[in-house]
């Protein structure tokens, strides 16, 4: 996955923006004002915090080399991920989980709003 292609995902998702408040070389992308994903889409590797279950971020982490405790982040839910690292069905899926998480803790008329119940 490109660069671009990451951006585009992630700002597939209902009510998903990308704002720069690490500055302009970060983009953090939020739903409803709370992050799911993070990454600097010019670094080389390319990799992206994403939120994650904590026993499955371990999982995760075991399974992949590319798979390791969120830099800068909390360690136990968070995983960062060099992208040329997982398939991309999987880095997809870790997206959409990331950004399922983060609405499952917002307000229950913000996740219907998000018809994400």
């Amino acid at each position: 996955m490109t660069p671009q292609q990451l951006r585009a995902f992630c700002l597939e998702f209902n009510a998903s923006a990308e704002e720069f408040p690490f500055g302009p070389e970060t983009s953090v992308f939020k739903v409803l004002g709370k992050m799911f994903a993070l990454s600097a889409l010019d670094g080389r590797p390319l990799t992206v915090n994403l939120k994650c279950d904590p026993d499955e971020a371990v999982r995760l982490r075991e399974k992949y080399d590319a798979v390791v405790p969120g830099w800068h982040m909390n360690k136990r839910h968070w995983n960062t991920v060099t992208v040329s690292g997982v398939p991309d069905r999987v880095l997809r899926e870790l997206v959409e989980d990331s950004y399922d998480l983060v609405v499952a803790g917002l307000p229950k008329a913000d996740r219907l709003r998000l018809d994400r119940a």
